[in-house]
């Protein structure tokens, strides 16, 4: 028999506090979707106003070779309008891909008690995070999904803090993937033709974090959203989708067809076998003066249960982030200021998910 709960606070403590999650909820016997999730009509995605990115994926086994300058100008051409693109012979094991869909979905398996080890003040490490929505102690409206976030320090801190049923697969697909993020970020940089400092990728994508994202059926998912409308915050995200997909971006006003902001147009972006989808984060969009663009993008839910894992590349937190000199020259104008990324950080992760600008605003100039 499915919990019934008297009020918004005991849903709460059911849900957050006592670390049983959305899945819990789902597997108590939930047949509709509590009042906490039921988000406004503003932040839902409605499938009658999106439609699907047709663009075919980016051979990346092709940037060396005869069809170099073709793969960076598909690379850039995508950077410079969505920010998001998807990209196949990315030289991640496809075997390894499969094996992380399913080490998400055996953590995620486990009992709420095995799981509540990893919530944040109990957890061995300060690394390793097990959550549910975004920041609920701040939203109104919770968002549909589970998650664990695992931070990378040193492989012997992975192998000896992260769950045993995800760590080595999670491990193996950070390594892997980490080799993409410096091919795709070089020729992002290279191609903006403005001097740089050989680490300028190291310093900007060296930290790096691996989150798994698990979104429970759902018994009506017009009502809700698996996770709200943002931009990542890093310098790339490198996410992969099972064959469920649902994930959506917001096309930007110069590639939108229909004016009306109150009728945003939504671009899902639909998975493809073998396929890696990178995004396009704030840190590049920042360094590059705005040439390159983070997508606004978010996730709808599903009557089906599904995971994604994400590797964030992030500065680290004592770095300045801020245009390049030469482009700011070029340009004529800074369009955004330096900032700490701490700050950056900060703002982003003590806030709601209202949409791209509430994190970029921060750091645009006045």
């Amino acid at each position: 028999m499915a919990p019934t709960f008297s009020t918004s606070d005991s849903l709460y403590e059911f849900v957050v506090k006592e670390g049983n999650g959305v899945k819990g909820l789902v597997d108590s016997g939930l047949s509709e979707v509590p009042e906490r999730y039921v988000q406004p009509e503003e932040k839902r995605i409605n499938k009658l106003r999106t439609r699907k990115h047709n663009v075919p994926p980016i051979d990346l086994s092709k940037l060396k070779g005869p069809d170099h300058k073709k793969v960076v100008d598909e690379i850039v051409r995508a950077a410079e309008t969505t920010g998001f693109f998807q990209v196949v012979n990315h030289g991640v094991p496809l075997e390894l891909l499969e094996s992380l869909k399913d080490s998400s979905h055996r953590f995620f398996n486990l009992s709420p008690k095995e799981k509540s080890l990893f919530c944040p003040g109990v957890s061995p490490s300060t690394k390793v995070k097990y959550a549910t929505s975004f920041a609920p102690e701040k939203e109104t409206t919770l968002e549909w999904r589970d998650s664990i976030s695992l931070g990378y320090t040193t492989d012997q801190d992975a192998l000896q803090y992260w769950p045993n049923q995800c760590k080595g697969a999670a491990l193996d697909y950070l390594k892997s993937a980490s080799k993409l993020v410096r091919d795709i970020l070089e020729v992002l940089i290279e191609s903006l033709e403005v001097k740089v400092e050989e680490s300028i990728v190291d310093i900007h994508s060296g930290m790096k974090v691996v989150k798994m994202n698990y979104y429970p059926s759902c018994p009506n998912p017009d009502l809700t959203v698996g996770v709200g409308p943002h931009s990542d915050v890093g310098a790339i995200t490198v996410l992969l989708q099972d064959d469920i997909g649902g994930l959506y971006v917001k096309l930007d006003e110069d590639n939108n067809n229909n004016n009306n902001n109150n009728q945003k147009e939504w671009l899902e972006i639909p998975p493809i076998p073998g396929a890696l989808v990178i995004n396009i984060g704030d840190t590049i969009e920042i360094l590059s003066n705005g040439k390159y663009k983070s997508a606004e993008h978010a996730v709808r839910t599903s009557s089906k249960s599904r995971v994604s894992v994400a590797l964030f590349n992030f500065p680290k937190p004592t770095l300045k982030i801020g245009p390049l000199e030469e482009l700011v020259k070029k340009d004529g104008v800074a369009r955004y200021r330096r900032v700490l990324f701490q700050d950056y950080m900060n703002n982003f992760f003590t806030n709601t998910h209202h949409g791209k600008e509430s994190s970029l605003d921060f750091a645009k100039s006045t």
